[in-house]
């Protein structure tokens, strides 16, 4: 009878994944075993380093983790608090408009910031029909980098187009949309989230009276 055959690789990382202590309470299998590198030419030594380098790598890797983490988590934060000061400022102004175009921008650490309707508003930048829905679609926010559409929605401040973060401006009325740019990425960096802006769009079309 032929004897059976020996388990493949993956079989065996399976098994040893499954008895993880396998190895630990049998550590003379160590000098059996050919260790990935030959650090101080004993075996077992040589495990040991090998292992040891293994961990710091991939502790190295968890920290970068959770360094990319906490930093979108404070620029979240910083992005919402940005917006709970200019949506104050919307507030506290009697002429809306001219908030929105002079005082939010450096609230919000962007260079400029324009309300866009597809009706003809006073002192609303126009659009063509159907524009604020080939931009936006279904989406309360878009994040982008600035194209052919800057001077439409930024008129001279299109120079300064490099990302944009358009925010729907939602209610009754002709399609509106509030449209921020910035030559800075990391201040409108989609890693930031988008509930902060969609408030602040709302909030727009409250003091608007949409």
């Amino acid at each position: 009878m032929p004897p059976d055959p020996p388990p493949d690789a993956d079989a065996v990382a399976a098994w040893l994944r499954a008895h993880p202590r396998f190895l630990a309470e049998r550590p003379a299998l160590y000098r059996a075993l050919e260790p990935p590198a030959r650090v101080h030419g004993e075996a077992l030594a040589d495990h040991m380093a090998a292992m040891i380098a293994a961990e710091r790598a991939h502790a190295a890797v968890l920290a970068q983790r959770a360094d990319g983490v906490l930093a979108a988590g404070r620029a979240a934060a910083g992005l919402a608090q940005r917006v709970q000061e200019a949506v104050i400022a919307l507030v506290r102004a009697q002429n809306k408009l001219d908030c929105i175009t002079s005082e939010l921008p450096s609230l919000l650490a962007v260079d400029a910031v324009s309300v866009c309707s597809e009706g003809g508003v006073l002192g609303i930048r126009p659009l063509p029909a159907g524009t604020v829905a080939r931009l936006l679609g279904a989406r309360a926010v878009v994040f982008r980098e600035a194209n052919a559409d800057a001077a439409l929605l930024h008129a001279e401040a299109a120079r300064l187009a490099a990302y944009e973060a358009l925010l729907l401006v939602p209610g009754e009325g002709p399609p509106m949309l509030l449209a921020l740019v910035s030559r800075d990425g990391a201040a409108l960096d989609p890693a930031q989230g988008a509930g902060a802006l969609t408030f602040l769009g709302r909030a727009v079309a409250a003091v608007l009276g949409r």
